[in-house]
C-alpha cells in the first residue's frame, strides 16, 4: 500500500545554497525542489509538501518551534497522512524536535532532518538524509517512538540528540543512550524504544527564559541582573552534577525567594545532576528551591520548561514536571 508523507520545510542549510555576489549562505530552496531532489530514492511513497517557512535555525524563536508543532500536529490529524518529515537547520535542529515531541500525542512517525551541506555542494548530504527520513516516516515501526532526528543514516530520540560537531555529516549522537535505530538500505532498524514520554497539553509557550553557562570564577553578574530585569525563570548550565561557584550560588537562592525559578543542568554531555555537595554546591541548591533537571541539556530543559510555565503552574507542579521529564 502507498504510503503518503508530509514534508514540512523550514530552511536550513539543506535548503540553502551560495550567492556567489556575496559569498553568503542562506536558505532559499523551496519545498518542491527539496521533493525532486529524492528522485527514485524511494518508492511507494506519495509526498506532499507544506512550506512552512524557509529560515537559517539560528534565527528561529521558540514562537517558531511552538508554531511548527502546531502545524505538524495538524497534518498528522489528518486520515490521509502517515507520518510527518521536517526539513530544519540543525543549529537549533534539537529543540524544535524536542518540542514537538512534548506537543504531540500521536502514533504517526515524525521525523526531523537536515544537512551540513548546502544544497548546492557537489557533496551535499541533504537528498540522504531527506530519503532516509521518509523511509522511517513511512515505516510501521517507527510509530511510537516519538519524534525522531535521522542523520547519516541513524535516527535518534528527540529527547536525547545533540549536535555535537559543526561541521562533520556525523554530528549528531544521543551521548550515553545510544541511537534508536538505523536505515539500512530500504529497512528501518529499530535498537531500542524510548521509555521517558509524555504529551504536555500546552497552549501557549512562555519565551522569557534565560540560559547562564558557568565557568570557572565566574561571577553572579548575570545572574542577578536577569532577576532584575524579570525573567520568568533561568536554566543555569553548572559544573559536573550541578554545582556552582558560591556568587552564584547566593544569587540563583535569591531569585528562588523572589518566586522565580531557577533549574539546574550540567555542562558535561553524558550523566546527570544530583545535589550532593554543600559549602554553596548542588546540595545548597537544591536546599535552597533550585530544581535539579536530570540528564537534560540546558537548551533541553528551556524547551521543557516554556511548555510548562505556559500553563502558569504552582511551583511543586513545576518541580513534578520537571522531574517527570528529566526522569
Amino acid at each position: 500500500m502507498t504510503k503518503t508523507i508530509c514534508l514540512v520545510t523550514t530552511g536550513g542549510t539543506i535548503a540553502s545554497q551560495m550567492n556567489s555576489s556575496t559569498g553568503h549562505v542562506t536558505a532559499q530552496v523551496g519545498g518542491n525542489h527539496l521533493r525532486d531532489m529524492l528522485a527514485s530514492r524511494v518508492d511507494g511513497v506519495d509526498i506532499v509538501v507544506d512550506e512552512f517557512m524557509t529560515i537559517g535555525s539560528f534565527a528561529l524563536t521558540l514562537e517558531d518551534a511552538f508554531a511548527l508543532a502546531g502545524r505538524i500536529r495538524e497534518h498528522l490529524a489528518k486520515p490521509g497522512i502517515d507520518g510527518v518529515v521536517v526539513t530544519h537547520g540543525t543549529d537549533t535542529m534539537e529543540e524544535s524536535a524536542y518540542m514537538a515531541d512534548l506537543l504531540i500525542d500521536s502514533d504517526k512517525p515524525v521525523v526531523f532532518t537536515g544537512a551540513q551541506r548546502a544544497a548546492d555542494e557537489p557533496d551535499a548530504d541533504g537528498p540522504g538524509n531527506i530519503a532516509d527520513a521518509v523511509k522511517i516516516a513511512a515505516s510501521a515501526v517507527a510509530r511510537g517512538l516519538g519524534v525522531l532526528l535521522c542523520f547519516e543514516q541513524e535516527f535518534h530520540a528527540a529527547r536525547d540528540v545533540t549536535k555535537s560537531h559543526t561541521s562533520r555529516t556525523d554530528t549528531f549522537i544521543s551521548a550515553e543512550h545510544g541511537k534508536l535505530g538505523e536505515i539500512d538500505g530500504d529497512t528501518v532498524v529499530v535498537h531500542r524504544r524510548p521509555l521517558i514520554r509524555g504529551a504536555i497539553p500546552a497552549e501557549r509557550v512562555e519565551t522569557d527564559i534565560e540560559i547562564v553557562k558557568l565557568g570557572m570564577g565566574v561571577s553572579d553578574r548575570f545572574v542577578r541582573y536577569a532577576g532584575a530585569q524579570g525573567v520568568r525563570a533561568l536554566v543555569i548550565e553548572g559544573f559536573g552534577r550541578g554545582n556552582a561557584p558560591p556568587a552564584v550560588t547566593a544569587a540563583a537562592l535569591d531569585l528562588v525567594k523572589n518566586g522565580i525559578p531557577v533549574i539546574m543542568t550540567s555542562r558535561c554531555q553524558r550523566g546527570r545532576v544530583k545535589p550532593i555537595y554543600g559549602n554553596g554546591g548542588g546540595k545548597t541548591l537544591a536546599e535552597g528551591g533550585v530544581i535539579f533537571a536530570g540528564d537534560l541539556s540546558s537548551q533541553k530543559a528551556r524547551i521543557l520548561l516554556s511548555l510548562l510555565l505556559g500553563r502558569d503552574p504552582s511551583m511543586d507542579d513545576l518541580r513534578k514536571e520537571i522531574e517527570r521529564h528529566a526522569g
